[in-house]
């Protein structure tokens, strides 16, 4: 069976062969292609968008990598691009496509160009959605106030950031409306994709996490006391303002406790460039950062690569993702395929991925209090006593071949039809 994949970042590979840094994200794409094509009798084939002036062709690893050249952002339509998606089809002639995500227009132009036969869309994030929770809880006068001279200059305070996205959901929902199939994997997705589409077939499938985090596990006895872990912290729905809210009633029994977040540090101010590229939402993070005196208490540790991000997880104490929104965060699988304690705020398919843990180990995005509590219950711990049923559950959700062969089920399933 010959699969075209249709993704919105470059793999690895890809990245190689163009002599650039990999991306540190969508590294469980990389993971799950290399499942696909290990033995099983699949052509697979991922085409996405590069900064060149021609379509390249790569072949490595048994994977045909097809490089569109673009000039515009990945977040506007890009109507030249359709010539290429026909000349694609015509070569590799595909039984199935399949889009991965539909936050940015890159699939639809696939689906003007050539039709929505035998094309499936996976959700990952649902920027229509999203859009709505984008303040993450920001009164508009902090906003206001903390407007940065980038923000002016680029209109892209977080008002424009949320308007930006909005419109980036119109044509999500053109994506859903067109498809015939969709893949999700929680009862939010679901929802959503019933919601703008009823006709539209849903199959469920799990995805499969980077390599790295099957290989290791966490242990009390070699984290670091008392810290806490974030993977990311870019923008307001990520949720690191709310989790600085709760720091102080955290301080009063643990005056050691660190926030270790990864990613470059959105608040420096440090030269004369980070002056003027700092964000209206990293002002916001450095104001909360100086309110509540933690200047000696949250660290960036800059960008991480899959082993370095790893030991990041294994070094901490506690992971917790404090979203406003989320899907199913794959940060969230990580450190419970680690076996980590974690904390998750309530929000999306974030509770699908914790129930049948324990449901103590979430609690509202609002109440920071309660977010305070829990954090504080768990540094009392002197080892984690759901590690073995988190690691358990996470393994069953993200199992490699299982995975697999759902995926190629869902694919038999729409070329048959």
């Amino acid at each position: 069976m010959k699969i075209l994949w249709i993704t919105n970042i470059l793999l690895p590979p890809a990245c190689e062969e163009l002599g650039i840094p990999a991306n540190v994200v969508g590294g469980w794409m990389h993971s799950s292609a290399k499942m696909l094509v290990e033995g099983i009798g699949v052509d697979l084939a991922v085409a996405t968008i590069y900064s060149g002036r021609e379509l390249k062709v790569i072949n490595k690893d048994n994977i045909t990598y097809y490089l569109l050249p673009s000039n515009r952002p990945i977040i506007e339509y890009n109507k030249y691009l359709e010539r290429y998606w026909v000349e694609i089809k015509d070569s590799f002639s595909p039984d199935v496509i399949h889009i991965h995500g539909t936050e940015f227009p890159l699939g639809l132009s696939y689906i003007n160009a050539c039709g929505e036969d035998r094309v499936v869309i996976s959700i990952q994030g649902l920027v229509s959605v999203i859009s709505q929770y984008y303040l993450a809880g920001i009164r508009k006068k902090e906003i206001i106030k903390n407007i940065s001279f980038r923000d002016l200059i680029k209109r892209d305070n977080i008002f424009q950031q949320q308007r930006k996205m909005a419109q980036r959901g119109e044509l999500e929902r053109e994506y859903i409306r067109t498809t015939k199939h969709i893949i999700g994997r929680t009862s939010w997705d679901k929802a959503h994709a019933f919601a703008l589409n009823p006709e539209v077939k849903y199959h469920f499938c799990n995805e499969t996490l980077r390599d790295v985090f099957y290989e290791n596990k966490w242990s009390y006895d070699r984290c670091e006391k008392h810290t806490l872990f974030l993977s990311q912290a870019g923008y307001p729905i990520k949720g690191l303002h709310q989790l600085l809210k709760a720091v102080p009633y955290i301080l009063r029994e643990f005056p050691d406790f660190k926030i270790y977040i990864a990613g470059s540090d959105i608040t420096s101010t440090k030269s004369f460039r980070d002056r003027i590229k700092i964000s209206g939402y990293g002002k916001y993070i450095k104001s909360l950062i100086k309110k509540y005196k933690l200047e000696d208490k949250v660290f960036f540790t800059g960008f991480l690569n899959e082993e370095q991000i790893c030991k990041q997880y294994l070094k901490a104490n506690l992971f917790v993702c404090p979203s406003a929104i989320e899907n199913s965060p794959n940060s969230l699988g990580e450190a419970q395929l680690l076996g980590m304690p974690f904390l998750s705020s309530y929000v999306g398919g974030a509770p699908d991925m914790v129930n049948d843990i324990s449901t103590d180990l979430l609690y509202r995005f609002e109440e920071v209090e309660m977010l305070a509590m829990k954090v504080c219950e768990i540094f009392r711990m002197s080892s984690w006593e759901l590690a073995e049923r988190s690691m358990s559950v996470a393994l069953a959700r993200h199992n490699k071949m299982s995975n697999r062969n759902t995926l190629l089920k869902i694919y038999s399933h729409i070329f048959s039809k």
